[in-house]
C-alpha cells in the first residue's frame, strides 16, 4: 500500500493545532521513515516540545527548569515611551522609568536593569575594574548552573581575579592586605553562596567590615530579596528567610553596589538589577556591554508592574509571595478536597539556587508508584516528583485554581 502524499498527510494533522509548515516537516519525516501511521504521534511530540504552561507540583518554588518565579504580564500592542522623554519631547533613557523605581525600593541612589544577574555582575566588573583586579574570597568562587563560574565572569569582564583568604576562612584583613600588597585592586566582590553552604570551622567578613575599606564593595546577593522586613507581607517575613541577604539592608550596611536576580525571590521575569551609588551605576551604564545586556521593553514593562506591586506593599499581587505565604492548614484543606490519594505532610524548597539548606512545611497527596510520565502528558502537563516509588503532588507550588486539573489527572490514572 502506497503511503499518502506529504501534503495530504500534513492536512490530516491540522487538528493538532500546529502550523502547516511544521506539519509538512512531520509528514515528510514520517513517510521517509516508513511510519506514516505514527505521524499524529510525531506531531503531538513536536507540540509538546514547544513552550507551554505547566503545573508545578514538585514543591520547588523557584524551579529553574520550569521558569523559576511564576509571573504574568499583559500589555496591549502599542508604542511606548521606552526611550522618549514626554516632558521634553527628546530622546530619553530606557533605564530611567524602571531603574528609579528599584532604586527607591532598595533605598539606593540609582539602579539599572540588565538581562540577568550574571550580566549584572559582568557589567559591574567591566564598568569598574576593567584592566585591574577584583578581590574575592576563595570561599565565594562559586559555580552556578550550566558551568558558569565567578572566575570566568571576572575574566570575561576584562578584569583579573585576585583570590583572598581560604576556602573556609576569610577575614576583612585578607582584603586589606591585598590592597596594601601592591596589587591593583579596583573592587572587592562579595558573592552570595546561594546554592551551597560551608559549615564547621568557618569565618567570613561582614558587609560592614568590608565597607570600611577604601576599595568599592560590590555584593552579588543573587536571590533578589528586596527588604528583609518583607513589608509587602501582612504576616511579616517567613522564618525560612532568616539570614538571607536583602538589597536594602546590604546597601544600608555600606555596600556600594548590589546585584541581584529578577526571577528568584523578587518574583518577576528574568532580569538582573544593579543598584547603589549613582556614580558607580553611571559607570556601568556607560560601558559598551550595557547595550548588549539591556533588556527589551516587554521585560521593563513587566518589571515596572512588579515594582509598583512592591511599592503598594501588595504581596498578594506577586504569585511567588502568594505561594510562599500559604499555610499548611490551607494546603491540607485543598489536599483533602481533592478526594484522591493519601494526604501527606511534605517539605517544599525555595529552589532556583537559593537557600540550599532550607525546607518549608507543606502538604500534598501521595500515590503509590511512579505516575510522573502519565501526569506530564496531561493537558496542561503536571510536573510532580517521585520519592521511594511514590508520586508526590506538593500543593504549595500549585495555584488553587489548578486544583481541578490535578483532580482530573489523578482520576484519569485510575481509569
Amino acid at each position: 500500500m502506497r503511503p499518502p502524499s506529504v501534503d495530504r498527510l500534513a492536512r490530516s494533522l491540522a487538528h493538532t493545532g500546529l502550523p502547516h509548515p511544521l506539519l509538512v516537516d512531520v509528514a515528510r519525516a514520517a513517510i521517509a521513515d516508513g511510519e506514516h501511521e505514527q505521524a499524529e504521534t510525531r506531531a503531538r511530540a513536536v507540540a509538546a516540545s514547544l513552550l507551554q504552561p505547566v503545573i508545578n507540583a514538585t514543591g520547588t518554588m523557584l524551579h529553574t527548569n520550569l521558569g523559576r518565579a511564576p509571573w504574568s504580564h499583559t500589555a496591549e500592542a502599542s508604542f511606548s515611551n521606552l526611550e522618549f522623554d514626554l516632558s521634553t519631547g527628546q530622546r530619553g533613557s530606557r533605564q530611567r522609568h524602571v531603574g528609579r523605581l528599584f532604586a527607591q525600593l532598595c533605598d539606593a541612589e540609582a539602579a539599572i536593569i540588565v538581562n540577568n544577574c550574571a550580566a549584572a555582575v559582568t557589567l559591574a566588573m567591566a564598568g569598574l575594574a576593567v584592566g585591574r583586579e577584583v578581590a574575592v574570597s576563595r570561599g565565594e568562587l562559586v559555580e552556578i548552573g550550566g558551568g558558569f563560574r565567578v572566575p570566568d565572569v571576572i575574566e570575561q569582564s576584562g578584569a583579573a581575579l585576585h583570590a583572598v583568604g581560604t576556602t573556609n576562612r576569610t577575614r576583612a584583613s585578607d582584603f586589606a592586605n591585598a590592597a596594601e600588597s601592591g596589587a591593583d585592586i579596583a573592587v572587592n566582590l562579595m558573592v552570595h553562596q546561594s546554592n551551597y553552604k560551608i559549615v564547621g570551622f568557618t569565618e567570613a567578613p561582614t558587609v560592614t567590615q568590608l565597607a570600611e575599606l577604601d576599595t568599592p564593595l560590590v555584593c552579588d546577593i543573587g536571590s533578589g530579596l528586596l527588604d528583609a522586613a518583607c513589608p509587602w507581607l501582612a504576616s511579616g517575613p517567613p522564618p525560612w528567610l532568616e539570614d538571607e541577604p536583602a538589597a536594602k539592608q546590604t546597601l544600608a550596611a555600606g555596600a556600594d553596589l548590589v546585584c541581584f536576580s529578577g526571577d528568584k525571590l523578587l518574583g518577576g521575569p528574568q532580569a538582573g538589577i544593579i543598584a547603589g551609588r549613582a556614580d558607580l551605576v553611571a559607570k556601568c551604564a556607560a560601558h559598551p556591554l550595557a547595550r548588549a545586556f539591556r533588556p527589551g521593553g516587554l521585560v521593563l514593562s513587566s518589571l515596572q508592574e512588579l515594582a509598583m506591586a512592591y511599592l503598594r506593599r501588595d504581596g498578594d499581587a506577586i504569585p511567588f509571595w502568594r505561594m510562599a505565604a500559604r499555610t499548611p492548614t490551607e494546603l491540607r484543606e485543598r489536599a483533602t478536597a481533592l478526594g484522591i490519594g493519601q494526604v501527606v505532610d511534605l517539605m517544599s524548597v525555595p529552589g532556583g539556587g537559593t537557600l540550599p539548606t532550607v525546607e518549608v512545611p507543606s502538604v500534598g497527596v501521595m500515590l503509590t508508584g511512579d505516575h510522573t510520565q502519565a501526569l506530564r502528558v496531561h493537558q496542561p502537563p503536571i510536573i510532580a516528583r517521585v520519592q521511594d516509588q511514590k508520586t508526590l503532588i506538593d500543593l504549595r507550588t500549585v495555584e488553587p485554581g489548578h486544583d481541578s486539573h490535578i483532580a482530573a489527572a489523578l482520576r484519569a490514572l485510575n481509569t
